[in-house]
């Protein structure tokens, strides 16, 4: 069947970028979802739909092009675990917490549908609560003695925020289902506390792909990730992935993640105080001192570490520069050849990689003053 080229989605849900102009596939009379069983009274009237298979052309994420299901921000678990699901998620949980000292610890269940897991998660001694949309879900787990609230990632005005930061979270077979995944994730990202990690699952495109599994596609999933799509995805929401496994016989994505905190940049910091000192040292030394180099590294150095006041001029070999004054410090910019003519006591050189050829260029002028060079963040005194 002819793939049809227009569908709702006009970008990607996750980056927003643009979407290939032609479906990967076009499935057509599929089931309109897959909790919508039928009565015998509609089986007259009842139509599939068409599925469109759409990719982004920005990230590679592959998605569906179309509208959630009604029932998107619910998890609907169709029966309890099987015994083999229950031990591999007991195991799993449980090394899970011990490798990022969680035991104790609260932790965010992101969908918990009746509390299946989130039994699991308490029992291997978490101090797990679980976020679910449905208040009937909700209910469900408050008769168990499981502590849930009723609440659908990145809709405040519909739920409620839960109190206090969490130190680690799973999302299992959950996003998926997201049709704003951008919006939920920054939602999470808010909700954790800094260091904060996570274990998210999706099912596993990669083998979908490999395998030819052509009847994995249903309008539930509107995300099909890849190992390199769930990487990015996460990485883009504000996550570093620790790791991606893959999980339960194949069909699972396992992502352990932690929320992105800023860098520290303490060492800049010191090197700057430092270099400052050394640079102040070395001109309290001589009477007139010129700089060598106005390139974007010297500019920057003379305004860091306000030594403006200390320095005669700058010398730069580039015609289009002489003539000039240099931009926050304001101090002229001459030739070599001012040198001869206006002679300082020292001059240092900052010229990055070519400053072993200017402070050779120096010494055959034979100017007769004091030579340095600023050399891996260090002034070194340069024999004439």
């Amino acid at each position: 069947m002819a793939k049809p080229k227009s569908g709702t989605q006009q970008h990607c849900r996750v980056c927003q970028g643009p979407l290939f102009p032609d479906p990967l596939l076009y499935y057509a009379e599929m089931p309109a979802s897959a909790q919508g069983f039928l009565s015998q009274a509609e089986l007259g009237t009842e139509q599939g739909q068409g599925i469109r298979v759409v990719q982004c052309v920005a990230c590679g994420l592959v998605q569906l092009d179309g509208e959630p299901v009604p029932y998107y921000r619910e998890v609907i678990r169709a029966a309890a675990y099987s015994p083999e699901m229950r031990q591999f998620r007991l195991d799993q949980f449980l090394a899970w917490a011990k490798q990022y000292q969680l035991l104790g610890k609260p932790v965010l269940e992101i969908g918990c549908g009746k509390g299946e897991y989130l039994e699991l998660l308490r029992e291997v001694g978490l101090n797990a609560s679980g976020i679910e949309y449905s208040q009937a879900h909700v209910d469900a787990c408050l008769a168990q003695g499981l502590p849930a609230t009723c609440r659908y990632l990145g809709e405040h005005n519909t739920a409620t925020q839960p109190s206090g930061l969490f130190e680690g979270f799973v999302c299992l077979s959950f996003m998926e289902h997201w049709p704003a995944p951008k919006t939920a994730l920054a939602d999470l990202w808010a909700s954790l506390a800094e260091g904060a990690v996570g274990l998210i699952e999706v099912p596993n495109f990669d083998m979908i792909v490999h395998e030819g599994q052509f009847a994995e596609f249903i309008a539930d999933h509107l995300l099909y990730f890849t190992e390199q799509t769930l990487r990015s995805t996460l990485e883009q929401n504000g996550f570093d992935v620790l790791q991606v496994s893959v999980v339960w016989h194949g069909y699972i994505l396992s992502a352990e993640v932690r929320k992105r905190q800023p860098l520290t940049l303490d060492l800049l910091h010191q090197r700057r105080t430092e270099l400052t000192k050394q640079l102040k040292d070395y001109l309290t030394r001589y009477r007139r001192v010129a700089i060598w180099g106005a390139g974007h590294q010297a500019l920057a150095l003379i305004s860091l570490t306000c030594i403006a006041k200390d320095i005669c001029y700058v010398i730069d070999s580039a015609p289009f520069k002489q003539g000039k004054f240099t931009p926050a410090s304001h101090l002229p910019i001459v030739s070599p050849q001012h040198l001869f003519t206006d002679r300082p006591d020292a001059v240092l050189v900052m010229a990055a990689s070519y400053s072993d050829e200017v402070c050779s260029q120096l010494k055959s002028m034979n100017i007769g003053c004091a030579i340095a060079v600023l050399r891996e963040q260090q002034v070194v005194e340069v024999p004439t």
